[in-house]
């Protein structure tokens, strides 16, 4: 198993902000995947549980929400491990864009 892909995303929102924009954009990752990718979501109190497949694979992921901060874990299957930088560097770019 590999490590998985954390990072931390510093906002000023608020906790009932984030996570309506999280909610309202978390189907937005679906469409920068080539060839589109199948989301899916739930909210475990402050924490959003979701996946993302595409081509076979899939990526099992949570945001941790707080007032100031969103705690990201992204979870890479094993054929998509080889690829752990480049996901890292797209997801750096992504996901903060969710918020915003």
């Amino acid at each position: 198993m590999t490590a998985p892909i954390e990072m931390d995303i510093a906002h000023q929102l608020g906790l009932a902000t984030v996570r309506a924009r999280l909610d309202g954009g978390i189907g937005k990752i679906g469409s920068v995947i080539p060839g589109g990718g199948r989301v899916q979501h739930h909210w475990d109190g402050n924490t959003m549980n979701f996946t993302v497949s595409a081509m076979g694979q899939t990526l099992r992921c949570t945001a941790a929400c707080s007032d100031t901060n969103v705690h990201a874990v992204v979870d890479l299957p094993p054929l998509l491990a080889m690829f752990g930088a480049k996901i890292r560097d797209a997801l750096s770019r992504e996901l903060p864009k969710l918020i915003k």
